[in-house]
């Protein structure tokens, strides 16, 4: 409960320092996002290419465990 109240509050104080009647640091807000924004794009990539490789391993680690597999024929 403690975290949810302290959360409202950052808000409404992020709220009141971007808005042109409070701090007013809006465009600086912007101007901050567009240099970060390469870099947290690149962190995502990076992010993905780590979980799909992990992935990969997995799925190479369950069909290794399952051994191969033995086709029965009914004739």
């Amino acid at each position: 409960m403690k975290a949810l109240i302290l959360g409202i509050i950052i808000l409404f104080g992020v709220i009141f320092s971007v808005l042109p009647t409070g701090l007013g640091w809006g465009t600086e807000v912007l101007i901050f996002l567009k240099g970060a924004l390469p870099v947290i794009a690149a962190f995502i990539g990076l992010i993905s290419v780590f979980i799909g490789v992990a992935d990969i391993k997995d799925l190479h680690e369950a069909r290794k465990e399952e051994g191969p597999q033995q086709v029965e024929k009914t004739e």
